[in-house]
């Protein structure tokens, strides 16, 4: 399965870019895009490659619902469990990492 996170790009070098998702950085080909991007834009990622260009807006509201469905696992997690709240921060961070790997 394959989640269209939307990705930030941090650095661009030819045809190749750097970006970032939740702390994760992939280096990524922008060979395929038909918009110009630059810095700061917002794409989603493919099997290496820059599929499409997103509206920051677009892009913003995307990666708030994600934390929202991260927050709703780690609450399920502490009613199942009587873990702390730096217990929950450390599984947002695992979960958040499993979504980018």
């Amino acid at each position: 399965m394959c989640l269209g996170i939307p990705s930030k790009i941090i650095r661009i070098n030819d045809s190749m870019a750097t970006i970032d998702v939740y702390g994760a950085q992939r280096d990524i080909s922008i060979m395929l895009l038909e918009d110009q991007v630059k810095v700061g834009d917002y794409v989603l990622v493919h099997a290496g490659f820059a599929i499409q260009k997103l509206q920051k807006k677009e892009a913003k509201e995307t990666l708030k619902l994600f934390d929202q469905y991260l927050d709703m696992l780690n609450e399920a997690d502490t009613s199942s469990s009587q873990t702390g709240r730096t217990d929950n921060k450390i599984k947002k961070a695992k979960r958040k990492k499993q979504l980018v790997s």
